[in-house]
């Protein structure tokens, strides 16, 4: 890849944003199609992020991701936004046309073909116990009740959040079949006994000496477990292993967001094999060092 002065820039805000891997895919996509285009991880301090946001339109970027913090407050600052990011309340992926600034978000539909395609599992009707209240939960919630869950437990180290991603359900999507449940009393066992998926979207496991999340014993083989945790094995997802269950971490889902927001800058379908291939032999080389 070689940067010129007719180079198109893509990238990430975020904080922090040092880990992410989506510049490895998404500059191996760029590079597949021969596009003289490159992506970059930009850490953004919370108190800039409206003049990060004006940046794109002076320095004529194409389009940006937006991870944690900022799936919520970056809406105030864009000029438009789809009618996902209306009904879920959260923007990751923002395109420039011409200096105007329109919020997508594509982390539920990464999320929910991640789900399908590499977990080969259909959420209709199940149970789900979800952890957090932030950007991902509020994208990945109302996913997740469109494709017709059945109920749905949420548990946040912060109870307030919990209840306004509750209330979020119910005036945007009727949905009423919620629980809250207290963040330190989140592994009784009477709570495990229906629940089908576990999502995490919280960054609980990120750090080796990070808390247990799920005691060992409230997971079963019949359940699917997703942590959307992706810079390690966390504890969520080596007891899943251990016990046989069926999980994912958070780079199936990263991808496949990912995917859908390179086809919104570009307009070309996403090589999501390319994107896959990138990241693997990306993970291999770390491993020999």
């Amino acid at each position: 890849m070689q940067i010129t002065g007719e180079t198109t820039i893509t990238g990430v805000f975020g904080w922090p944003v040092r880990h992410s891997l989506s510049p490895v895919f998404q500059n191996a996509a760029f590079l597949h199609f021969g596009l003289n285009w490159v992506y970059i991880p930009l850490e953004v301090n919370p108190e800039n992020l409206g003049k990060a946001v004006d940046a794109i339109r002076i320095f004529s970027i194409k389009g940006i991701n937006i991870t944690i913090p900022y799936k919520r407050n970056v809406i105030q600052y864009i000029d438009s936004v789809d009618d996902d990011v209306k009904l879920l309340g959260v923007a990751n992926t923002i395109v420039n046309e011409n200096g105007i600034l329109k919020g997508y978000t594509t982390d539920g539909i990464g999320f929910l073909r991640s789900l399908k395609e590499d977990g080969m599992f259909n959420p209709a009707g199940k149970n789900v116990f979800i952890f957090g209240s932030g950007g991902s939960a509020f994208a990945l919630s109302g996913t997740l009740v469109n494709a017709g869950i059945s109920t749905l437990i949420i548990c946040n180290r912060t109870y307030e959040r919990a209840v306004v991603l509750k209330n979020h359900l119910k005036e945007h999507f009727g949905f009423e079949n919620t629980e809250i449940v207290q963040f330190e009393k989140r592994n009784q066992s009477s709570l495990w006994k229906n629940v089908d998926l576990v999502v995490n979207t919280t960054s609980i496991g990120m750090n080796e000496d990070d808390i247990i999340l799920v005691e060992e014993k409230n997971l079963s083989e019949n359940m699917f477990v997703y942590d959307i945790v992706y810079n390690r094995k966390t504890n969520l997802i080596e007891a899943s292993l251990k016990r046989g269950i069926r999980c994912l971490d958070g780079l199936s889902m990263l991808i496949f967001q990912g995917a859908v927001s390179f086809t919104l800058w570009t307009g070309i379908d996403a090589p999501v094999e390319i994107m896959k291939r990138a990241i693997g032999d990306y993970r291999k080389s770390e491993k020999k060092e």
